[in-house]
């Protein structure tokens, strides 16, 4: 994954709880380093990758420095929403749709649209020339996107929109979005997963989904929380053998026991994933990630 961060968009997703965030705020720490210019977008109002990286939580949809050369943004479809009208409606008519209730009844409702709006302000983040009036444009963006089937539907609405559509600016705009998100050189999908069965099941089935609906199969695959071997084979087979009259002994099983069955899980996800590169991260038993922390898994992630 050594090339990871040339691309200008990176979207970190998998199953929920485990740790996409912590990903999303490791590359970011990582790319800032390199002299990027860099952003990590969460969605859904989210601030979990700002509380890591700046130990505290900043306001909803707005650019904010979080570190030298990194910023962060909390993204929501309303005020996406409120961004896209100024921007391409004269600005008494957007003031109206936007303060408009049956408006906004109207947008709720309609499947898929939340999924646009999201995605529409991720890509514009990541175009040179920036539609936000003062904005400066970003080297990388990456997206700390929803767990693994939001993420799909997040990833898929502007080529819906733009088929359903066909003709007129949701059609042209949901074709160039869909254009950038389907193009492995300009975005690159990250999968994060644990390595335990259902997080690997989810993650396989992910790769597949992402396959017949975008074209797009992952850059790299992320496994975090990898116990160590800290038993040889000899030592294992030895505490196999021993009696399990002691707490140290139960323990030494139990603990060996994990391990193995972490590293089937990871030869399992290998051999489904054909071929593509997966980087386990180790467990680091700390209450709080920092950035020493982050950088240390960026560093595996991307060696």
């Amino acid at each position: 994954m050594r090339d990871l961060l040339a691309k200008p968009l990176i979207v970190v997703t998998g199953k929920g709880g485990v740790g996409k965030s912590t990903v999303a705020a490791a590359l970011g720490v990582a790319a800032a380093a390199r002299g990027l210019r860099t952003i990590v977008a969460e969605v859904a109002a989210r601030d979990d990758v700002s509380r890591a990286l700046a130990g505290s939580t900043g306001s909803v949809f707005v650019e904010r420095v979080v570190g030298d050369g990194l910023h962060h943004i909390s993204i929501d479809p309303e005020s996406a929403l409120e961004e896209y009208l100024r921007d391409q409606l004269p600005r008494g008519v957007a003031e109206m749709l936007g303060s408009s209730r049956m408006f906004a009844y109207f947008t709720a409702a309609t499947p898929g649209l939340r999924e646009l709006l999201t995605i529409g302000k991720v890509w514009e983040l990541a175009q040179p020339d920036r539609r936000t009036p003062g904005a400066h444009p970003y080297d990388l963006v990456i997206l700390d996107a929803p767990a693994t089937g939001h993420g799909v539907a997040v990833l898929t609405a502007p080529g819906t929109f733009a088929d359903a559509a066909r003709m007129g600016p949701v059609a042209r705009q949901g074709g160039i979005i869909h254009g950038m998100l389907a193009d492995p050189e300009r975005t690159a999908i990250v999968a994060v997963a644990t390595a335990e069965e259902m997080p690997v099941n989810e993650t396989l089935a992910l790769q597949q989904a992402l396959a017949d609906e975008l074209g797009q199969r992952f850059a790299g695959v992320v496994v975090n929380g990898v116990l160590p071997a800290r038993f040889t084979k000899a030592e294992a087979e030895a505490l196999d053998r021993a009696q399990p009259g002691s707490r140290a002994i139960r323990a030494a099983r139990a603990e060996a026991g994990r391990s193995r069955g972490h590293r089937a899980q990871l030869a399992r996800l290998r051999r489904g994933l054909h071929g593509v590169e997966v980087r386990s991260l180790p467990c680091l038993f700390a209450t709080e990630l920092g950035p020493v922390e982050l950088t240390h898994l960026a560093k595996e992630i991307l060696k």
